[in-house]
Protein backbone atom coordinates (compact mmCIF):
# COMPACT_ATOMS: atom_id res chain seq x y z
CA UNK A 1 0.00 0.00 0.00
CA UNK A 2 1.37 3.41 -1.00
CA UNK A 3 0.16 6.83 0.22
CA UNK A 4 0.49 10.17 -1.60
CA UNK A 5 -0.45 13.53 -0.09
CA UNK A 6 -1.45 16.53 -2.23
CA UNK A 7 -1.66 20.09 -0.83
CA UNK A 8 -3.91 22.51 -2.77
CA UNK A 9 -3.82 26.32 -2.91
CA UNK A 10 -6.88 26.67 -0.71
CA UNK A 11 -5.09 24.79 2.07
CA UNK A 12 -6.95 21.49 1.61
CA UNK A 13 -5.03 18.23 1.88
CA UNK A 14 -5.87 15.19 -0.29
CA UNK A 15 -4.59 11.76 0.71
CA UNK A 16 -4.45 9.14 -2.09
CA UNK A 17 -3.95 5.47 -1.23
CA UNK A 18 -2.71 3.06 -3.89
CA UNK A 19 -2.92 -0.68 -3.22
CA UNK A 20 -0.65 -3.16 -5.01
CA UNK A 21 -0.35 -6.90 -4.49
CA UNK A 22 2.88 -7.89 -2.73
CA UNK A 23 3.45 -10.79 -5.11
CA UNK A 24 4.30 -8.42 -8.00
CA UNK A 25 7.63 -7.49 -6.47
CA UNK A 26 8.28 -11.08 -5.44
CA UNK A 27 7.69 -12.35 -8.99
CA UNK A 28 9.91 -9.62 -10.40
CA UNK A 29 12.75 -10.49 -8.03
CA UNK A 30 12.48 -14.22 -8.73
CA UNK A 31 12.40 -13.60 -12.51
CA UNK A 32 15.76 -11.81 -12.30
CA UNK A 33 17.42 -14.88 -10.76
CA UNK A 34 15.71 -17.34 -13.12
CA UNK A 35 18.11 -17.94 -16.01
CA UNK A 36 15.48 -18.83 -18.59
CA UNK A 37 13.15 -15.91 -17.81
CA UNK A 38 16.02 -13.48 -17.44
CA UNK A 39 17.27 -14.39 -20.92
CA UNK A 40 13.78 -13.79 -22.35
CA UNK A 41 13.66 -10.45 -20.53
CA UNK A 42 16.81 -9.36 -22.30
CA UNK A 43 15.35 -10.41 -25.66
CA UNK A 44 12.14 -8.44 -24.95
CA UNK A 45 14.20 -5.35 -24.09
CA UNK A 46 16.02 -5.77 -27.40
CA UNK A 47 12.63 -6.09 -29.14
CA UNK A 48 13.23 -9.56 -30.54
CA UNK A 49 10.76 -11.94 -28.76
CA UNK A 50 7.22 -12.21 -30.07
CA UNK A 51 4.36 -12.64 -27.55
CA UNK A 52 6.39 -11.53 -24.53
CA UNK A 53 6.33 -8.05 -23.00
CA UNK A 54 7.21 -6.12 -19.86
CA UNK A 55 4.42 -4.70 -17.71
CA UNK A 56 4.47 -1.21 -16.18
CA UNK A 57 5.90 -2.79 -13.02
CA UNK A 58 8.72 -4.44 -14.96
CA UNK A 59 7.27 -7.99 -14.77
CA UNK A 60 7.90 -10.28 -17.74
CA UNK A 61 4.54 -11.36 -19.22
CA UNK A 62 3.40 -13.79 -21.92
CA UNK A 63 0.32 -12.43 -23.72
CA UNK A 64 -0.47 -10.29 -20.67
CA UNK A 65 0.03 -13.10 -18.10
CA UNK A 66 2.86 -12.87 -15.59
CA UNK A 67 5.50 -15.56 -16.20
CA UNK A 68 6.06 -17.47 -12.99
CA UNK A 69 9.67 -18.42 -12.21
CA UNK A 70 10.65 -21.95 -11.18
CA UNK A 71 10.13 -21.29 -7.47
CA UNK A 72 8.04 -23.94 -5.73
CA UNK A 73 7.40 -21.85 -2.62
CA UNK A 74 6.22 -18.80 -4.57
CA UNK A 75 3.90 -20.88 -6.76
CA UNK A 76 2.45 -22.58 -3.69
CA UNK A 77 1.86 -19.20 -2.07
CA UNK A 78 -0.03 -17.99 -5.16
CA UNK A 79 -2.14 -21.17 -5.16
CA UNK A 80 -2.80 -20.83 -1.41
CA UNK A 81 -4.00 -17.24 -1.74
CA UNK A 82 -6.18 -18.07 -4.75
CA UNK A 83 -7.83 -20.99 -2.95
CA UNK A 84 -7.84 -20.62 0.85
CA UNK A 85 -7.86 -16.89 1.49
CA UNK A 86 -11.05 -15.21 2.82
CA UNK A 87 -11.45 -13.61 -0.63
CA UNK A 88 -11.45 -16.97 -2.44
CA UNK A 89 -13.40 -19.36 -0.16
CA UNK A 90 -12.15 -22.68 -1.61
CA UNK A 91 -13.24 -22.60 -5.26
CA UNK A 92 -13.17 -25.77 -7.33
CA UNK A 93 -10.31 -26.68 -9.65
CA UNK A 94 -11.93 -25.40 -12.85
CA UNK A 95 -12.94 -22.04 -11.36
CA UNK A 96 -9.56 -21.54 -9.71
CA UNK A 97 -7.70 -22.37 -12.94
CA UNK A 98 -9.97 -20.02 -14.89
CA UNK A 99 -9.08 -17.16 -12.53
CA UNK A 100 -5.34 -17.85 -12.36
CA UNK A 101 -4.77 -18.33 -16.10
CA UNK A 102 -5.87 -14.72 -16.69
CA UNK A 103 -3.00 -13.41 -14.51
CA UNK A 104 -0.24 -16.06 -14.48
CA UNK A 105 1.46 -18.48 -16.79
CA UNK A 106 3.78 -21.37 -16.08
CA UNK A 107 4.09 -24.87 -17.59
CA UNK A 108 1.71 -27.34 -15.92
CA UNK A 109 -0.48 -24.68 -14.27
CA UNK A 110 -3.72 -26.65 -14.73
CA UNK A 111 -2.17 -29.87 -13.37
CA UNK A 112 -0.78 -28.11 -10.28
CA UNK A 113 -4.12 -26.39 -9.61
CA UNK A 114 -5.96 -29.72 -9.85
CA UNK A 115 -3.50 -31.41 -7.48
CA UNK A 116 -3.60 -28.52 -5.00
CA UNK A 117 -7.42 -28.44 -4.83
CA UNK A 118 -7.60 -32.23 -4.61
CA UNK A 119 -5.27 -32.29 -1.59
CA UNK A 120 -6.98 -29.43 0.27
CA UNK A 121 -7.99 -30.90 3.65
CA UNK A 122 -10.95 -28.54 4.11
CA UNK A 123 -12.37 -29.35 0.67
CA UNK A 124 -12.03 -33.09 1.32
CA UNK A 125 -14.08 -32.74 4.51
CA UNK A 126 -16.81 -30.33 3.45
CA UNK A 127 -17.30 -30.44 -0.33
CA UNK A 128 -20.24 -32.45 -1.65
CA UNK A 129 -19.57 -35.18 -4.20
CA UNK A 130 -20.81 -34.48 -7.71
CA UNK A 131 -19.38 -37.59 -9.36
CA UNK A 132 -21.18 -40.87 -9.82
CA UNK A 133 -21.68 -42.80 -6.55
CA UNK A 134 -19.09 -45.47 -5.84
CA UNK A 135 -19.72 -49.18 -5.92
CA UNK A 136 -21.33 -51.26 -8.68
CA UNK A 137 -24.61 -53.00 -7.91
CA UNK A 138 -24.07 -56.41 -6.29
CA UNK A 139 -26.78 -58.95 -7.04
CA UNK A 140 -28.22 -61.05 -4.22
CA UNK A 141 -28.27 -64.82 -4.77
CA UNK A 142 -31.57 -66.03 -6.22
CA UNK A 143 -33.24 -68.57 -3.86
CA UNK A 144 -33.69 -72.18 -4.95
CA UNK A 145 -37.11 -72.68 -3.33
CA UNK A 146 -40.06 -70.86 -1.79
CA UNK A 147 -39.56 -69.19 1.58
CA UNK A 148 -35.98 -70.42 1.68
CA UNK A 149 -34.43 -66.95 1.84
CA UNK A 150 -36.40 -64.06 3.33
CA UNK A 151 -35.98 -60.41 4.27
CA UNK A 152 -37.54 -58.57 7.21
CA UNK A 153 -37.87 -55.04 8.53
CA UNK A 154 -40.10 -52.89 10.75
CA UNK A 155 -42.46 -50.04 9.89
CA UNK A 156 -42.48 -47.88 13.01
CA UNK A 157 -43.97 -44.53 13.96
CA UNK A 158 -47.55 -45.51 13.08
CA UNK A 159 -50.52 -44.14 15.06
CA UNK A 160 -51.36 -46.17 18.16
CA UNK A 161 -54.31 -48.52 17.54
CA UNK A 162 -57.00 -49.52 20.08
CA UNK A 163 -55.06 -52.77 20.64
CA UNK A 164 -51.92 -50.73 21.46
CA UNK A 165 -50.02 -51.55 18.24
CA UNK A 166 -47.79 -48.92 16.66
CA UNK A 167 -45.60 -50.85 14.18
CA UNK A 168 -45.71 -53.52 11.46
CA UNK A 169 -43.25 -56.37 11.08
CA UNK A 170 -42.78 -56.92 7.32
CA UNK A 171 -41.42 -60.34 6.24
CA UNK A 172 -40.95 -61.04 2.51
CA UNK A 173 -39.99 -64.17 0.58
CA UNK A 174 -37.31 -63.26 -1.95
CA UNK A 175 -38.38 -65.90 -4.50
CA UNK A 176 -42.16 -65.59 -4.73
CA UNK A 177 -42.31 -61.98 -3.37
CA UNK A 178 -45.14 -63.06 -1.04
CA UNK A 179 -45.23 -61.18 2.26
CA UNK A 180 -46.69 -61.24 5.75
CA UNK A 181 -47.58 -58.04 7.62
CA UNK A 182 -47.63 -58.63 11.40
CA UNK A 183 -48.90 -55.84 13.71
CA UNK A 184 -46.55 -55.36 16.68
CA UNK A 185 -45.57 -52.77 19.25
CA UNK A 186 -42.16 -51.11 19.21
CA UNK A 187 -41.45 -52.14 22.79
CA UNK A 188 -42.27 -55.84 22.25
CA UNK A 189 -39.69 -58.06 23.93
CA UNK A 190 -37.48 -60.32 21.82
CA UNK A 191 -39.16 -63.36 23.33
CA UNK A 192 -42.55 -62.13 22.11
CA UNK A 193 -41.17 -61.40 18.64
CA UNK A 194 -39.67 -64.89 18.55
CA UNK A 195 -43.05 -66.45 19.38
CA UNK A 196 -44.72 -64.39 16.63
CA UNK A 197 -42.02 -65.46 14.17
CA UNK A 198 -42.56 -69.14 14.93
CA UNK A 199 -46.37 -68.94 14.86
CA UNK A 200 -46.66 -66.74 11.74
CA UNK A 201 -43.69 -67.81 9.60
CA UNK A 202 -42.20 -71.12 10.71
CA UNK A 203 -45.66 -72.65 11.19
CA UNK A 204 -46.65 -71.87 7.60
CA UNK A 205 -43.42 -72.04 5.64
CA UNK A 206 -40.83 -73.86 7.72
CA UNK A 207 -37.41 -72.62 8.79
CA UNK A 208 -35.67 -70.43 6.18
CA UNK A 209 -32.03 -70.90 5.20
CA UNK A 210 -31.11 -67.22 5.55
CA UNK A 211 -32.61 -63.92 6.67
CA UNK A 212 -31.52 -60.53 5.33
CA UNK A 213 -32.23 -57.58 7.65
CA UNK A 214 -30.78 -54.24 8.65
CA UNK A 215 -28.77 -53.71 11.83
CA UNK A 216 -31.76 -53.07 14.06
CA UNK A 217 -30.73 -53.77 17.69
CA UNK A 218 -33.46 -56.40 17.86
CA UNK A 219 -31.88 -58.33 14.98
CA UNK A 220 -28.31 -57.99 16.21
CA UNK A 221 -29.06 -59.04 19.81
CA UNK A 222 -27.56 -62.20 21.30
CA UNK A 223 -31.00 -63.72 21.84
CA UNK A 224 -32.03 -63.33 18.19
CA UNK A 225 -28.70 -64.72 16.98
CA UNK A 226 -28.89 -67.68 19.38
CA UNK A 227 -32.46 -68.45 18.33
CA UNK A 228 -31.61 -68.69 14.64
CA UNK A 229 -28.40 -70.52 15.30
CA UNK A 230 -30.48 -73.18 17.05
CA UNK A 231 -32.94 -73.23 14.11
CA UNK A 232 -30.10 -73.46 11.60
CA UNK A 233 -30.81 -70.10 9.91
CA UNK A 234 -27.98 -67.81 8.79
CA UNK A 235 -28.42 -64.12 9.56
CA UNK A 236 -27.16 -61.72 6.87
CA UNK A 237 -27.08 -58.05 7.84
CA UNK A 238 -27.03 -55.13 5.43
CA UNK A 239 -23.96 -52.92 5.36
CA UNK A 240 -24.00 -50.24 8.06
CA UNK A 241 -25.88 -47.07 7.01
CA UNK A 242 -26.55 -48.48 3.54
CA UNK A 243 -30.26 -49.50 3.47
CA UNK A 244 -30.10 -50.32 -0.26
CA UNK A 245 -28.65 -53.71 0.73
CA UNK A 246 -32.10 -54.59 2.11
CA UNK A 247 -33.97 -53.09 -0.83
CA UNK A 248 -36.60 -55.85 -1.10
CA UNK A 249 -38.24 -55.18 2.27
CA UNK A 250 -37.79 -51.40 1.89
CA UNK A 251 -39.74 -51.45 -1.36
CA UNK A 252 -42.53 -53.57 0.14
CA UNK A 253 -42.71 -51.16 3.09
CA UNK A 254 -43.27 -48.27 0.67
CA UNK A 255 -46.15 -50.15 -0.96
CA UNK A 256 -47.63 -51.07 2.43
CA UNK A 257 -47.50 -47.49 3.69
CA UNK A 258 -49.24 -46.24 0.54
CA UNK A 259 -51.95 -48.92 0.94
CA UNK A 260 -52.57 -48.02 4.59
CA UNK A 261 -52.68 -44.30 3.80
CA UNK A 262 -55.24 -44.92 1.09
CA UNK A 263 -57.39 -47.12 3.35
CA UNK A 264 -57.39 -44.60 6.19
CA UNK A 265 -58.31 -41.78 3.79
CA UNK A 266 -61.03 -43.73 1.96
CA UNK A 267 -62.58 -45.71 4.79
CA UNK A 268 -61.28 -44.00 7.99
CA UNK A 269 -60.67 -46.00 11.14
CA UNK A 270 -57.58 -47.73 12.50
CA UNK A 271 -54.84 -48.94 10.14
CA UNK A 272 -54.74 -52.29 11.96
CA UNK A 273 -58.25 -53.10 10.69
CA UNK A 274 -57.04 -52.92 7.09
CA UNK A 275 -53.69 -54.66 7.56
CA UNK A 276 -55.02 -58.18 6.62
CA UNK A 277 -56.68 -56.71 3.51
CA UNK A 278 -53.45 -54.89 2.65
CA UNK A 279 -51.57 -58.19 2.87
CA UNK A 280 -54.21 -59.88 0.68
CA UNK A 281 -54.10 -57.07 -1.90
CA UNK A 282 -50.31 -57.06 -2.03
CA UNK A 283 -50.00 -60.83 -2.45
CA UNK A 284 -52.54 -60.76 -5.29
CA UNK A 285 -51.03 -57.85 -7.19
CA UNK A 286 -48.89 -58.39 -10.29
CA UNK A 287 -45.11 -58.31 -9.73
CA UNK A 288 -43.08 -57.23 -12.74
CA UNK A 289 -39.95 -59.14 -11.70
CA UNK A 290 -41.66 -62.57 -11.63
CA UNK A 291 -44.44 -61.59 -14.10
CA UNK A 292 -47.20 -62.97 -11.89
CA UNK A 293 -48.80 -62.36 -8.50
CA UNK A 294 -47.01 -63.64 -5.36
CA UNK A 295 -50.06 -65.79 -4.53
CA UNK A 296 -49.80 -67.61 -7.88
CA UNK A 297 -46.02 -68.02 -7.46
CA UNK A 298 -46.51 -69.50 -3.99
CA UNK A 299 -49.51 -71.79 -4.53
CA UNK A 300 -49.27 -72.51 -8.25
CA UNK A 301 -52.64 -71.06 -9.22
CA UNK A 302 -54.37 -67.71 -9.29
CA UNK A 303 -56.40 -66.55 -6.33
CA UNK A 304 -60.13 -65.86 -6.75
CA UNK A 305 -61.15 -62.34 -5.84
CA UNK A 306 -64.47 -60.49 -6.26
CA UNK A 307 -63.04 -58.69 -9.30
CA UNK A 308 -61.28 -61.73 -10.79
CA UNK A 309 -63.54 -64.76 -10.32
CA UNK A 310 -62.36 -67.94 -12.02
CA UNK A 311 -63.95 -71.39 -11.88
CA UNK A 312 -61.41 -73.99 -10.80
CA UNK A 313 -63.50 -76.96 -11.95
CA UNK A 314 -62.93 -80.56 -10.96
CA UNK A 315 -59.45 -80.83 -12.41
CA UNK A 316 -57.49 -83.56 -10.64
CA UNK A 317 -53.72 -83.42 -10.48
CA UNK A 318 -51.86 -86.56 -9.46
CA UNK A 319 -48.87 -86.46 -7.10
CA UNK A 320 -46.04 -86.78 -9.70
CA UNK A 321 -47.81 -84.30 -11.98
CA UNK A 322 -48.18 -81.79 -9.17
CA UNK A 323 -44.51 -82.04 -8.21
CA UNK A 324 -43.38 -81.60 -11.82
CA UNK A 325 -45.70 -78.65 -12.38
CA UNK A 326 -44.51 -76.95 -9.19
CA UNK A 327 -40.84 -77.46 -10.04
CA UNK A 328 -41.36 -76.09 -13.54
CA UNK A 329 -43.09 -72.99 -12.15
CA UNK A 330 -40.18 -72.38 -9.73
CA UNK A 331 -37.72 -72.66 -12.63
CA UNK A 332 -39.73 -70.10 -14.59
CA UNK A 333 -39.79 -67.74 -11.61
CA UNK A 334 -36.03 -68.08 -11.06
CA UNK A 335 -35.28 -67.40 -14.72
CA UNK A 336 -37.52 -64.32 -14.67
CA UNK A 337 -35.85 -63.08 -11.49
CA UNK A 338 -32.45 -63.57 -13.14
CA UNK A 339 -33.56 -61.52 -16.15
CA UNK A 340 -34.95 -58.77 -13.91
CA UNK A 341 -31.79 -58.71 -11.77
CA UNK A 342 -29.47 -58.52 -14.78
CA UNK A 343 -31.59 -55.74 -16.29
CA UNK A 344 -31.57 -53.81 -13.00
CA UNK A 345 -27.78 -54.16 -12.69
CA UNK A 346 -27.18 -52.95 -16.25
CA UNK A 347 -29.31 -49.85 -15.58
CA UNK A 348 -27.87 -49.17 -12.11
CA UNK A 349 -24.22 -49.52 -13.13
CA UNK A 350 -24.66 -46.81 -15.76
CA UNK A 351 -24.99 -44.32 -12.87
CA UNK A 352 -22.25 -45.81 -10.68
CA UNK A 353 -18.50 -46.03 -10.80
CA UNK A 354 -16.21 -48.79 -9.61
CA UNK A 355 -14.01 -47.78 -6.69
CA UNK A 356 -11.48 -49.91 -4.83
CA UNK A 357 -9.30 -49.27 -1.81
CA UNK A 358 -6.28 -51.21 -0.63
CA UNK A 359 -5.52 -52.26 2.94
CA UNK A 360 -3.66 -49.37 4.58
CA UNK A 361 -5.34 -46.62 2.54
CA UNK A 362 -6.69 -43.59 4.40
CA UNK A 363 -10.35 -42.69 3.79
CA UNK A 364 -12.90 -40.20 5.09
CA UNK A 365 -16.26 -41.43 6.43
CA UNK A 366 -19.49 -39.69 5.43
CA UNK A 367 -21.70 -38.34 8.25
CA UNK A 368 -24.97 -36.37 8.37
CA UNK A 369 -24.86 -33.26 10.61
CA UNK A 370 -27.96 -32.08 12.45
CA UNK A 371 -28.96 -29.87 15.36
CA UNK A 372 -31.82 -29.86 17.83
CA UNK A 373 -32.64 -26.21 17.21
CA UNK A 374 -34.12 -24.79 14.01
CA UNK A 375 -31.95 -21.82 13.13
CA UNK A 376 -32.75 -18.27 12.05
CA UNK A 377 -30.97 -18.07 8.70
CA UNK A 378 -28.70 -21.13 9.15
CA UNK A 379 -30.17 -24.57 9.76
CA UNK A 380 -27.19 -26.53 10.98
CA UNK A 381 -25.70 -27.21 7.55
CA UNK A 382 -22.24 -25.75 8.13
CA UNK A 383 -20.66 -28.82 9.67
CA UNK A 384 -18.25 -31.26 7.96
CA UNK A 385 -19.72 -33.83 5.59
CA UNK A 386 -16.86 -36.26 6.27
CA UNK A 387 -14.85 -37.21 9.34
CA UNK A 388 -11.51 -38.95 9.60
CA UNK A 389 -9.33 -39.99 7.91
CA UNK A 390 -9.36 -43.64 9.04
CA UNK A 391 -7.28 -46.59 7.87
CA UNK A 392 -8.72 -49.43 5.78
CA UNK A 393 -7.85 -52.66 7.61
CA UNK A 394 -9.77 -55.24 5.55
CA UNK A 395 -11.86 -55.65 2.42
CA UNK A 396 -15.19 -57.36 3.16
CA UNK A 397 -16.81 -58.50 -0.06
CA UNK A 398 -16.70 -56.62 -3.38
CA UNK A 399 -18.02 -53.23 -2.15
CA UNK A 400 -17.50 -53.10 1.64
CA UNK A 401 -14.49 -52.23 3.79
CA UNK A 402 -13.59 -52.52 7.46
CA UNK A 403 -12.09 -49.38 9.00
CA UNK A 404 -9.91 -48.82 12.03
CA UNK A 405 -12.19 -46.54 14.04
CA UNK A 406 -11.12 -44.60 17.16
CA UNK A 407 -12.26 -45.58 20.64
CA UNK A 408 -15.09 -43.02 20.69
CA UNK A 409 -16.73 -44.82 17.73
CA UNK A 410 -16.38 -48.35 19.12
CA UNK A 411 -20.17 -48.83 19.30
CA UNK A 412 -20.56 -48.28 15.54
CA UNK A 413 -20.21 -51.27 13.24
CA UNK A 414 -16.86 -50.82 11.50
CA UNK A 415 -17.78 -52.21 8.04
CA UNK A 416 -19.04 -49.63 5.53
CA UNK A 417 -20.23 -49.62 1.94
CA UNK A 418 -17.79 -48.02 -0.49
CA UNK A 419 -20.29 -45.20 -1.21
CA UNK A 420 -19.82 -44.02 2.40
CA UNK A 421 -16.10 -43.49 1.89
CA UNK A 422 -13.97 -40.81 0.23
CA UNK A 423 -10.28 -41.25 -0.52
CA UNK A 424 -7.96 -39.11 1.61
CA UNK A 425 -5.30 -37.33 -0.43
CA UNK A 426 -2.45 -36.66 1.97
CA UNK A 427 -0.23 -33.63 2.06
CA UNK A 428 2.64 -32.73 4.49
CA UNK A 429 0.93 -29.42 5.31
CA UNK A 430 -2.17 -31.12 6.77
CA UNK A 431 -2.61 -30.70 10.51
CA UNK A 432 -5.24 -33.11 11.79
CA UNK A 433 -7.24 -31.90 14.84
CA UNK A 434 -6.78 -33.96 17.97
CA UNK A 435 -10.36 -33.52 19.21
CA UNK A 436 -12.76 -35.35 16.94
CA UNK A 437 -16.49 -34.71 16.54
CA UNK A 438 -18.71 -36.87 18.73
CA UNK A 439 -20.67 -39.05 16.32
CA UNK A 440 -23.94 -40.81 17.15
CA UNK A 441 -24.71 -44.44 16.34
CA UNK A 442 -26.56 -43.43 13.16
CA UNK A 443 -23.47 -41.55 11.90
CA UNK A 444 -24.95 -38.17 12.72
CA UNK A 445 -23.50 -35.81 15.28
CA UNK A 446 -25.18 -33.33 17.56
CA UNK A 447 -23.55 -29.97 18.08
CA UNK A 448 -23.71 -28.92 21.72
CA UNK A 449 -23.66 -25.28 22.89
CA UNK A 450 -20.56 -24.22 24.77
CA UNK A 451 -21.45 -20.73 26.01
CA UNK A 452 -24.12 -18.02 25.83
CA UNK A 453 -22.29 -14.96 24.49
CA UNK A 454 -25.06 -12.36 24.39
CA UNK A 455 -28.83 -11.79 24.65
CA UNK A 456 -31.21 -9.67 22.59
CA UNK A 457 -34.91 -9.26 21.80
CA UNK A 458 -36.20 -9.51 18.23
CA UNK A 459 -39.22 -7.22 17.92
CA UNK A 460 -41.80 -8.47 15.46
CA UNK A 461 -45.10 -6.88 14.42
CA UNK A 462 -47.21 -8.48 17.16
CA UNK A 463 -44.73 -9.99 19.58
CA UNK A 464 -41.17 -9.92 20.84
CA UNK A 465 -38.86 -12.95 20.68
CA UNK A 466 -36.01 -13.15 23.22
CA UNK A 467 -32.84 -14.47 21.58
CA UNK A 468 -29.56 -15.85 22.86
CA UNK A 469 -26.26 -15.75 20.97
CA UNK A 470 -24.82 -19.27 21.23
CA UNK A 471 -21.26 -20.46 20.76
CA UNK A 472 -21.39 -24.04 19.43
CA UNK A 473 -18.94 -26.85 19.95
CA UNK A 474 -16.44 -27.34 17.09
CA UNK A 475 -17.09 -23.77 15.85
CA UNK A 476 -15.35 -20.44 16.39
CA UNK A 477 -16.78 -17.25 17.90
CA UNK A 478 -17.43 -15.81 14.43
CA UNK A 479 -19.84 -18.73 13.78
CA UNK A 480 -21.96 -18.11 16.89
CA UNK A 481 -25.68 -17.96 16.07
CA UNK A 482 -28.82 -16.39 17.52
CA UNK A 483 -31.31 -18.93 18.86
CA UNK A 484 -34.74 -18.58 20.57
CA UNK A 485 -33.92 -18.15 24.25
CA UNK A 486 -36.92 -20.16 25.50
CA UNK A 487 -35.95 -23.17 23.37
CA UNK A 488 -32.33 -23.00 24.48
CA UNK A 489 -33.35 -22.55 28.11
CA UNK A 490 -35.60 -25.63 27.88
CA UNK A 491 -33.01 -27.88 26.22
CA UNK A 492 -29.85 -26.56 27.88
CA UNK A 493 -30.88 -25.09 31.28
CA UNK A 494 -27.34 -25.44 32.66
CA UNK A 495 -26.20 -22.54 30.44
CA UNK A 496 -28.65 -20.09 32.07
Amino acid sequence: MFARLSLYDDGSLLAELQVKPTWIEEIKEKQLVDEGLNAKRVQVQDGGLEGYSLSNDGVLCLQGQACMPKDTELRRKILQDAHSSPYAMHPGGSKMYGDLRKQFWWPGLKREVTEFVGKCLTCQQVKAEHQLPSGLLQLVKIPQWKWERITMDFVSGLPLTPSKKDAVWVIVDRLTKSAHFIPVRVDFSLQKLAKLYVSEIVRLHGVPVSIISDRDPRFTSRFWKALHQALGTRLDFSTAFHPQSDGQSKRVIQILEDMLRGCVLDFSGSWEEYLPLAEFAYNNSYQASIQMAPYEALYGRKCRTPTCWTELGERQVLGPELVTETENKVKVIRSRLKEASDRQKSYADLKRKEMEYAVGDKVFLKVSPWKKVLRFGRKGKLSPRFIGPYTVVKRVGPVAYQLELPAELNQIHDVFHVSMLRRYRSDPSHVMPVAEIEVNLDLSFEEEPVQILDRDVKVLRRKSVPLAKVLWQNHGTEEATWEPEDVMRQQYPHHF
